[in-house]
Order: structure tokens, then sequence, then C-alpha cells
């Protein structure tokens, strides 16, 4: 993600990550960063999935 392209909001903890310089970090803290990333993509895809799920279970309900 380009800094550019990074969320707005003032104090925004996801627009300083995006925006951190990288160059001073080693390969092993890079992998470590990468590592931390992933789970935190993972927790998130579950959470829309799951607040996917609960929308269509609720308009299935919501159409009988």
């Amino acid at each position: 993600m380009d800094p550019e392209d990074a969320p707005s909001r003032p104090d925004d903890l996801l627009d300083a990550l995006v925006r951190q310089d990288l160059d001073p970090l080693s390969v092993a803290e890079l992998d470590a960063r990468i590592t931390v990333l992933q789970g935190e993509i993972a927790r998130c895809q579950l959470k829309k999935d799951r607040a996917v799920s609960h929308r269509a279970s609720a308009d299935d309900l919501f159409r009988r």
C-alpha cells in the first residue's frame, strides 16, 4: 500500500504502520513483521466472513 493510499484519520495506527520506514529493518525483523501482518489479515478475514454470514442469516430470517 502506498502511503498516499493510507487511511487519513489522525492518530490511526494503520496509517502509522504503512508510513513506517522499512529500510532500517533487518531481514529477520521484516519476516517477523510479515508473520504478524499475515495473522492480522487472517483475523480481519475471519471477522469479515462472520459479518457476511451474520448478515445473510438475518436477511434469510426477515425474508420469511
